[in-house]
């Protein structure tokens, strides 16, 4: 059985070495790493929570570079989100498609998740596209404000998407 312990070490490891390939983990522990993806992308607040506060590191990456934070902000967790940051998950993690978790967020339309980023210092133009550029595109002119966007950001931003309310039938 895998403990909480051998996860923090296995993650505290030498960062100078190569990370262990997956399959060279115990089956135990990529079992209760996978629980725990699945428990933040379904909003087990008080699982996740208590597992970080064990000991499983808060910034825990799953095989697509998502972490906890990523997964549960994208999944619209508001309290886990806020949990996890408070407890040092970085948010400005980028995932192996080069996405960020505020603009996964705004893309959502969690407001409240993009808010919540923002006040620990989220990179509202990390990651592809980013956050501001997903605000223009999906017409989140309140989050703008928010995302500490600016004239020149706007410059080369994809077309906004239509609406019906474009004048579209």
């Amino acid at each position: 059985m895998v403990t909480l312990t051998d996860l923090r070490n296995q993650a505290e490891s030498d960062v100078t070495k190569s990370p262990p390939e997956v399959n060279s983990l115990p089956p135990d522990t990529l079992d209760f790493a996978r629980r725990m993806f699945e428990a933040a992308r379904n909003g087990d607040t008080n699982l996740v929570l208590s597992a970080v506060d064990a000991g499983l590191p808060v910034n825990l990456t799953n095989d697509k570079g998502n972490t906890l934070l990523m997964l549960a902000a994208y999944a619209g967790h508001t309290e886990l989100t806020k949990g996890l940051l408070e407890r040092g998950a970085d948010p400005n993690r980028i995932n192996d498609l080069g996405q960020s978790i505020v603009a996964g967020a705004v893309f959502k339309a969690h407001n409240d998740i993009v808010h919540a980023l923002m006040a620990k210092h989220a990179d509202p133009r990390g990651g592809t596209p980013n956050a501001i550029q997903a605000a223009h595109m999906f017409k989140r002119t309140e989050l703008m404000d928010v995302l500490g966007a600016r004239d020149e950001d706007l410059v080369a931003v994809p077309t906004p998407l239509p609406t019906k309310t474009d004048g579209e039938t």
